[in-house]
């Protein structure tokens, strides 16, 4: 329905135009009357007026006049003037100022509805174009917000090349107030959390999120937003400060977590970074709103958190805590590796999003040095590292991160079972390779025993069963192979090349050598030379 304002100094008129027409069934409603044109002005903007329907001649102001202020102040208003025969000229030279179309008096009902329909027509018209030029609008901003925020990306990312280059784009793209000299910035990294810790709400509501924090920076010309895909439920902000507004900051933190609880109700944990100056350092004031947020607690309460407060220590990784992991993992005791996994990264420990980062990679990096030990570098296995690595680096979810690490040690349990029930040939075959990896160190039996949790008497018996050689034999042969290599370079001395495959004494890896290979490595390489 479209809202009409009926003006005339006689209240039988204004009834009487009432009563000549549907107006609910032409599409309009009279939400008001008015006995002069300052009383129907007064009324326009409360009334959300639509079509204004006036006499002429009134006391305080005349309908022309009244016509006049409309199309000043209210262009979209469509205005008709009633009048009589005697002002009728008068009222066509008046159609430039803001008069839309006029009817005699006394009204005909018949003319009075053509005008309606013909008002009704042009009202939608002017509709439709209005929503399509909004439309066209909003696609303009919107693209262009995803510019500007590909632009911030780059910046902050450093991924732009000369500097002419740069400021053209950042003028092109309506972020001149960048290139002010010595700008001051700061970066606000925000993570969203779920109340219920339902990691999927997050997931349907994320482009929900992404929608609020661009309506926050609309129509500011100090702030911005953007999105970087390394960091899935995150936006980022910068915050240009100006001077004397300390303030800016904080009241920025709070509008976003207010806007986020009320309409979203997701937590939010929000990392402000340093203060810099100049488009130079935009890289480590982002850099340092991320190394906040990495300070923040674990769990799905609220947090602020400032580059510039006292920083918490990292949780140290001890190697007695990696060898009962490894040991655990290796013993095929699935329920001990849980017990060290909760005591190192479970819900009860209260350390920083940082701190968990680095404890669940370190246990990952165990995980896949014993995978490596016994030779489990196949393609599924390798995807399942990865997807474990990406988890850890997302972090949705303290326990999702915590089951990635039990799903892949369970996968490896498995096959040092397998490795267990066989004749030793994979004990064999991942001796072997370590051999072959780390030949220049100091390797003994009992090294090897232990590392592969398994008895050296046993070992040595099935190393010698399956390679034909025992032990040390191979190990030399391993050596004098490499050896052999080395020194076909003659920047190397030989001292360096025995140092090289394992041997501290000069003396006695020539001895070794001319045991094994029937010349002394001098000789070799004379030899050598000589072919």
């Amino acid at each position: 329905m479209r809202n009409v304002l009926i003006v005339d100094d006689e209240v039988q008129i204004r009834k009487g135009l009432q009563w000549k027409a549907d107006w609910k069934e032409e599409g309009f409603q009279i939400v008001a009357e008015a006995e002069n044109g300052k009383e129907a002005f007064s009324l326009i903007a409360e009334k959300s007026i639509d079509l204004l329907m006036t006499d002429v001649r009134m006391p305080v102001m005349g309908g022309i006049e009244l016509a006049k202020q409309c199309k000043e102040y209210y262009p979209n208003i469509k205005v008709i003037v009633l009048s009589g025969y005697s002002d009728f000229e008068y009222v066509k030279n008046s159609m430039k100022g803001g008069v839309r179309d006029y009817l005699l008096k006394p009204v005909d009902p018949d003319e009075l509805q053509e005008v309606l329909r013909r008002m009704k027509e042009e009202l939608d018209q002017e509709k439709s174009k209005q929503v399509e030029s909004d439309r066209l609008q909003r696609l303009v901003r919107s693209q262009l917000q995803e510019v500007q925020e590909q632009a911030l990306l780059s910046l902050v990312k450093e991924e732009w090349q000369q500097h002419c280059i740069l400021k053209e784009k950042l003028k092109l793209l309506k972020l001149h107030s960048l290139l002010q000299a010595n700008v001051k910035a700061q970066f606000i990294t925000v993570e969203i959390r779920d109340l219920n810790k339902h990691s999927h709400r997050v997931n349907e509501l994320r482009t929900a999120f992404h929608m609020l924090c661009k309506e926050i920076v609309e129509d500011k010309p100090n702030l911005f937003s953007f999105y970087d895909p390394n960091y899935t439920n995150m936006m980022q902000f910068l915050l240009l400060i100006e001077k004397n507004d300390s303030n800016s900051t904080s009241c920025l933190a709070k509008t976003i977590q207010f806007n986020v609880k009320t309409l979203l109700k997701f937590e939010t944990v929000i990392g402000i970074g340093n203060i810099v100056t100049g488009l130079a350092e935009f890289k480590m004031g982002y850099i340092s709103s991320l190394l906040s947020w990495s300070q923040s607690q674990l769990g799905t309460h609220s947090q602020v958190i400032d580059e510039n407060v006292r920083k918490e220590g990292i949780t140290s990784f001890s190697p007695a805590l990696e060898k009962r992991i490894t040991n655990a993992i290796e013993q095929t005791d699935m329920d001990r590796f849980k017990t060290e996994l909760d005591l190192s990264l479970g819900l009860t420990t209260k350390q920083s999003v940082l701190s968990f980062s680095i404890g669940a990679n370190r246990i990952l990096f165990s995980l896949i040095s014993i995978a490596k030990k016994y030779d489990m570098e196949t393609t599924d296995m390798q995807r399942f590292i990865w997807e474990c690595q990406q988890t850890i680096w997302e972090l949705n979810a303290q326990r999702k991160v915590m089951n990635s690490l039990v799903q892949l040690a369970n996968k490896i349990i498995e096959q040092v079972n397998n490795t267990r029930i066989t004749d030793g040939k994979l004990i064999v075959d991942g001796v072997r390779r370590y051999i072959d990896q780390h030949y220049g160190s100091d390797i003994s039996l009992t090294t090897l025993s232990e590392l592969f949790h398994i008895n050296s008497a046993y070992l040595s018996e099935i190393f010698k069963v399956q390679t034909g050689r025992n032990f040390s034999e191979y190990l030399v042969e391993r050596r004098m192979k490499e050896a052999k290599q080395f020194l076909k370079d003659q920047h190397l001395k030989i001292i360096d090349v025995a140092n090289l495959v394992g041997f501290s004494s000069s003396a006695y890896f020539s001895t070794v050598f001319k045991k094994h290979i029937g010349q002394t490595p001098v000789e070799y390489r004379k030899f050598l030379n000589v072919e």
